[in-house]
């Protein structure tokens, strides 16, 4: 009789927003003990920790570290402090998942990469969105070629949400679509360049209001549009291919992810009287058709991924270098907004840099 599979012992730092879902997952995990709870306020990791199995709570991250009794450590911190926390970590070797985005810039998300490759860690993003039933369904049907060669991506997510204190709306909404984008195209995001547009309508210092345009192999493109002040919630993407063209709406929980077979066919008509060409457009009205989903919580399949990676010692679906290809993006648009919304150039495929303390 093959023996059982060791749980994994796992800590959560940080017991804000997200720390919850992730400390609620990893207690109901059969992959997966929850050990800890970390926050500086130790009330609120009390709170976690009791609604999740009676955690110990932890208020110092070195502390917590200096455990010999855990493997892994979320981080659900303010992306300005993912460098420390994920590096102390790494370096107590531990293996880390932490929420997105990766890091606060594309220096710090390198070397968080290379010192888990160096100690041969997983280090994985929790990109959600990913591990969601439906956009495991777009990453299938693309990859079957069931929508041919990919034309273009058009992405919108907009709500009346919250204006972040530190960061703008790019930086706040933007990385659950271009994870999506990575996930789900053959060879990952990768353009050449980014152009964004920002605006700031209410004078809350930040881009509230933003537009992001990615060029993609081949000569398609991607859009995305991002917005903390509109009226009504819009969470979808259209993926339009050569023969298919496919439709994400996570609003429409009826029917998440549809298929047209509709779209437009090019033919060349050669004029000889003339001796030229003409093109001529038609247009395909197909079947629509929408897959069955089986619903399941999104942060139950990441964390069930991450075990599998640690055990595997694989990387997961949605590793350090697939968070470092976000964080570059990101910057890339910080850098175009600041010259007017001109091409930056995003080199999402550079080699991490070395050096860095």
């Amino acid at each position: 009789m093959a023996a059982a599979t060791p749980v994994l012992r796992a800590a959560v730092v940080g017991a804000g927003y997200w720390g919850p879902n992730l400390a609620r997952n990893f207690a109901s995990s059969d992959d997966w003990e929850l050990a800890a709870v970390c926050d500086l306020d130790r009330e609120r990791a009390r709170a976690v920790a009791r609604a999740s199995k009676d955690a110990d709570v932890e208020t110092s991250v070195d502390e917590l570290l200096a455990r010999d009794d855990i493997d892994a450590v979320a981080v659900a911190t303010p992306a300005a402090t993912h460098y420390e926390v994920v590096l102390k970590a790494l370096r107590a070797g531990k293996h880390v998942v932490v929420e997105k985005p990766l890091a606060d810039t594309t220096e710090r998300g390198h070397r968080m990469v290379e010192e888990a490759r160096a100690r041969g860690l997983v280090l994985m993003t929790d990109h959600t969105f990913c591990y969601t039933a439906a956009i495991e369904k777009v990453h299938e049907i693309i990859a079957a070629g069931e929508l041919g060669e990919v034309l273009y991506v058009d992405s919108v997510r907009i709500n009346l949400g919250l204006v972040q204190p530190d960061i703008d709306v790019f930086w706040d909404l933007a990385p659950h679509d271009l994870s999506i984008m990575d996930y789900v195209l053959p060879g990952g995001l990768e353009p050449e360049w980014v152009s964004a547009q920002g605006a700031d309508p209410i004078g809350a210092g930040k881009s509230c209001v933003g537009y992001l345009f990615l060029p993609l192999p081949g000569g398609a493109t991607a859009h995305v549009h991002v917005n903390w002040l509109s009226p009504t919630k819009i969470r979808n993407m259209t993926i339009g291919g050569s023969r298919r063209t496919l439709v994400w709406d996570d609003l429409n929980l009826a029917q998440r992810v549809s298929v047209f077979d509709r779209g437009v066919d090019l033919a060349t008509q050669q004029l000889n009287r003339l001796d030229r060409t003409e093109t001529m457009v038609s247009y395909r009205l197909g079947d629509t058709w929408s897959p069955a989903l089986k619903e399941r919580e999104a942060l139950g399949a990441m964390i069930s991924e991450f075990a599998d990676s640690i055990r595997g010692s694989r990387a997961p679906a949605t590793d350090g270098a697939a968070g470092l290809r976000v964080v570059r993006i990101l910057e890339a648009a910080t850098r175009s907004l600041a010259s007017g919304g001109r091409e930056v150039p995003a080199d999402v495929t550079a080699e991490p840099v070395r050096g860095l303390p």
